[in-house]
């Protein structure tokens, strides 16, 4: 298991990246559309961020992914090399809120379930996201 990323809902994304941007050294690394606009990717080194729009998060990314109250955390996120044998391996633990779901239409092989912790953080778990080619 290796950490992916912190999901953030924005009431302006492209205010909120570009502060990220320049006061923290991330660097765009992937768009996905969502709803009509787009969820944001940055990232710096092994560190990531990913911007909801208030429209994307009340729309269908919302519901077991996470809060979608602009300005909150919606969830924390892992990378594994296989979510079905990770879910698999929780067996009955895992409280699964939403998924598995396949993207492989944005990015071949990327899958992702969302889980709730013990105090009901929502944790997603990821296989196959990579960054767009420049």
């Amino acid at each position: 298991m290796r950490w992916s990323h912190v999901g953030l809902n924005c009431r302006d994304p492209n205010l909120t990246r570009d502060f990220y941007m320049r006061w923290f050294g991330f660097v765009p690394a992937r768009a996905v559309p969502a709803d009509g606009e787009e969820i944001l990717f940055l990232r710096k080194d092994d560190v990531y961020l990913e911007l909801f729009p208030s429209a994307a998060a009340a729309g269908a990314f919302a519901g077991g992914t996470g809060t979608e109250v602009p300005g909150a955390i919606r969830h924390i996120a892992f990378q594994t090399d296989d979510v079905d044998a990770f879910l698999f391996q929780m067996g009955e633990a895992a409280d699964v809120t939403a998924g598995p779901l396949d993207f492989s239409e944005f990015i071949a092989g990327w899958k992702t379930v969302w889980l709730r912790d013990p105090d009901g953080v929502v944790v997603e778990v990821s296989q196959g996201y990579r960054d767009e080619e420049n």
